[in-house]
C-alpha cells in the first residue's frame, strides 16, 4: 500500500512508518518541514491528497510539553493542531479522484469521565464534561467522511492511553528521574493508568489500514488503543522502578503536580479512567505487550 501519515515525524509516526516500510508498504508524511518522502500541509492544502491507498492523522501538540504553560495560547495551539490538520486531510480525501481505501484517525481516552469504578468500552457514550473531552469530541466529529465517500473508505478512529517506547513520548521524560532514584507515584497512585506500547498502537493503526471487510459500513469504526492489563498510577510506578532496579520511595502530590502543569492538564495524571480495548480484542489484533512487565522491560532494555 501506499500511504500519508499526517504526523508522521512524531514519536509514534516514526515507529508506525518503520512497521508500515518492514511489511514492505510505501509511506509519505505530511509535515511542516519540506524533505524526502514528505509534503508539507500547506502542499497537501494546495495540491490536494496525493495518491495513497490509506491514511493517517497522527499530528497535535504535545499535550504534555514541558516548556509550555497552561494557557488560552497554549490550548488554542491544541485544538488547532488537531482539529486544523484533520479538516485538512478530510477535505483532501473528500475531493480527491481516487480517495483512499481507509482513513484512520487516533485521538485519546480523555474523551472519558475519570472514575475509579466505571468501566469505558468501546460502546460506552461519551459525553463531554471539560476542555479535553470536548476537544476529542469536536476532533472525532471533524475527522468523519461525507456520506458519499465513507462508502469507499473505510473509517477508524483509535482512542490512544498513555504510549510508552524507548525513544520519545512521556516515558523520556520520566526515565531520568526514575534512573536517579526520585520516580514516584503521581497524587494518591490510586487512579487508573491506561497506557500501550508503542509498537501495539503502531500495529493496531496498520491493521485498520486494511480495507474493510464490511463495504456498506459507512459510519467510524472504533477502538480502544489501550493495552489489555488494568494497572493503577502506583502498579506503573512500582514496575517501572522495579524494570530499572531502582527505589520509588518518592511521591508527587496533586497540588505540586496542578501548580506545574495547571488544573485541567493534571487531570490527566492524577486522575483516570478504567478503558476497556473490548473491540480491538475482538478484532482479532494481538497485543505484542499486554502487560507491564513485558513493555517496561522492551521500554528500559532490560
Amino acid at each position: 500500500m501506499r500511504v500519508l501519515i499526517g504526523g508522521g515525524s512524531g514519536f509514534v509516526g516514526r515507529e508506525l512508518t518503520q512497521v508500515l516500510r518492514s511489511q514492505g508498504h510505501e509511506v509519505t508524511i505530511v509535515s511542516q518541514q519540506p524533505g524526502p518522502g514528505r509534503i508539507t500541509w500547506a502542499d497537501l492544502e494546495r495540491d490536494g491528497l496525493p495518491p495513497c491507498d490509506g491514511a493517517v492523522n497522527l499530528a497535535g501538540e504535545n499535550l504534555m510539553n514541558p516548556l509550555r504553560r497552561w494557557n488560552e495560547s497554549y490550548k488554542k495551539d491544541l485544538f488547532s493542531s488537531r482539529i486544523d490538520t484533520t479538516r485538512s486531510l478530510v477535505k483532501a480525501i473528500a475531493s480527491s479522484s481516487s480517495p483512499p481505501k481507509s482513513w484512520v484517525l487516533v485521538t485519546g481516552v480523555a474523551c472519558y469521565k475519570p472514575s475509579q469504578t466505571a468501566e469505558y468500552s468501546e460502546d460506552s457514550e461519551l459525553t463531554p464534561y471539560d476542555f479535553l473531552s470536548k476537544l476529542v469530541k469536536e476532533w472525532e466529529g471533524t475527522g468523519h467522511l461525507p456520506e458519499n465517500v465513507a462508502h469507499n473508505t473505510r473509517q477508524v478512529i483509535i482512542r490512544s492511553g498513555l504510549v510508552l517506547g524507548r525513544s520519545g513520548g512521556a516515558m523520556k521524560q520520566m526515565l531520568t528521574p526514575f534512573w536517579l532514584g526520585l520516580g514516584g507515584m503521581l497524587g494518591s497512585g490510586q487512579q487508573p493508568f491506561p497506557w500501550i506500547h508503542v509498537a501495539d498502537l503502531a500495529g493496531i493503526i496498520a491493521c485498520s489500514l486494511e480495507p474493510s471487510s464490511d463495504p456498506s459500513r459507512s459510519s467510524p469504526e472504533l477502538y480502544n488503543g489501550v493495552a489489555p492489563a488494568r494497572n493503577t498510577n502506583y502498579e506503573f510506578t512500582k514496575a517501572l522502578g522495579q524494570a530499572l532496579h531502582r527505589p520509588t520511595l518518592f511521591s508527587v502530590p496533586g497540588f505540586v503536580i496542578r501548580a506545574l502543569l495547571g488544573a485541567e492538564r493534571a487531570l490527566v495524571l492524577t486522575e483516570g479512567q478504567w478503558v476497556i480495548p473490548k473491540k480491538t480484542i475482538e478484532s482479532g489484533y494481538k497485543f505484542q505487550y499486554p502487560d507491564l512487565k513485558s513493555a517496561l522491560q522492551e521500554v528500559v532494555g532490560s
